[in-house]
């Protein structure tokens, strides 16, 4: 990679962490409660540093616990899963090499549907190491319909691409009518059901960041790592192949990835749409196609996006709060309509 072109990488990258931190700042003031944002600022110093600085941010406890028991996990949740899914989004567009894949592709979204589901309906409420059943089932349901993916597309030590796609629907399918059939039996808890396949952030506490952070920040490293796999796979498997990949190892460590990455974001958040499929076509448009690149530019973009889309659920209709995954597909489709008019006059991968 030329010189000029990695300080201009650099360039963009300082400018779109400076971007996320100010949509952080940003969203930490929009509450029912107004806390001047120099007060929380002072708050999260005062908590973070280890030195004893009690009572000079000049808070009250009810400021204090609204700051860091409330907003921060939700609004660190949000970002943590933005870039989480947009990540996922890369590797799933940059394997399949298409433009339309998203995250839930192969049946990661209609798995956690069914898991949630079932914990909502059998109200299954004890705790699995402080995380709520709700979400431990949505992620090992949404890692039991990949396996079953996975299992029903291999032929031989190979996993085309296209019987993969076509496994993935037909789970999805097969699950969602389960999904459908514990709506009609759910009673009073279907509103709680359809709030949660919505997606929302209101409830992340904590606990949710401390079991979904390292899943995610995991795969999202070992995805970067496979940035130079992924460059060559796009142009074809075969041209891949000559040129040294291990084409089936990296294709299956990194739809592993991908999916783990999913499971783990979705657990915590319900269903949230078109952050994974947006997010890489704007950030491909900014910055270009090499994922060295587009990786990193695409966890801190869907991480800002995410946050942005929160704030506004929490501001547009007060004192009604939107579920998150509301407002991205309100706000993701006009860009996805968009994006199919510029693929049409030449838009590429």
């Amino acid at each position: 990679m030329p010189r000029r072109a990695i300080e201009n990488w650099k360039r963009k990258l300082i400018l779109l962490i400076l971007i996320l931190l100010f949509a952080i700042i940003i969203s930490l003031n929009i509450g029912y409660a107004k806390i001047p944002a120099t007060r929380i600022l002072r708050v999260i110093v005062e908590e973070i540093t280890p030195f004893p600085t009690s009572g000079h941010s000049g808070a009250s406890e009810m400021e204090k616990s609204i700051i860091i028991d409330l907003r921060l996990p939700r609004i660190l949740g949000g970002a943590l899963i933005g870039l989480g899914l947009s990540t996922a989004g890369v590797v799933f567009q940059g394997v399949f090499r298409n433009p339309m894949a998203d995250p839930y592709v192969i049946g990661v979204s209609s798995g956690a549907a069914l898991g949630a589901a079932l914990a909502i309906v059998l109200n299954v409420g004890f705790t699995v190491f402080g995380v709520s059943t709700l979400s431990v089932m949505a992620f090992l349901f949404s890692l039991t319909a990949v396996f079953i993916v996975f299992n029903l597309a291999r032929t031989g030590p190979k996993i085309p691409v296209t019987t993969l796609l076509l496994s993935g629907l037909a789970v999805s399918i097969m699950f969602s009518a389960f999904v459908s059939l514990l709506q009609l039996m759910s009673g009073w808890e279907l509103h709680r059901l359809v709030y949660w396949m919505m997606g929302g952030l209101s409830g992340i506490q904590w606990r949710d960041l401390k079991s979904a952070a390292p899943l995610i920040l995991g795969g999202v490293v070992g995805v970067y790592l496979y940035s130079r796999d992924l460059n060559i796979m796009t142009l074809s498997e075969e041209e891949a192949q000559h040129l040294g990949v291990n084409v089936e190892r990296s294709k299956r460590i990194l739809l592993a990835l991908g999916s783990l990455i999913t499971a783990a974001s979705v657990s915590i958040s319900g269903l949230i749409g078109f952050v994974g499929l947006i997010i890489p076509h704007l950030t491909r448009i900014m910055v270009g196609p090499d994922h060295r690149v587009l990786t990193p530019a695409s966890i801190t973009t869907g991480a800002t996006f995410l946050v942005a889309c929160d704030s506004l659920a929490r501001s547009i209709l007060p004192p009604l709060e939107l579920p998150v995954g509301l407002v991205t597909s309100l706000t993701g489709a006009p860009f996805f309509l968009y994006l199919l008019r510029k693929r049409g006059k030449g838009y590429r991968m």
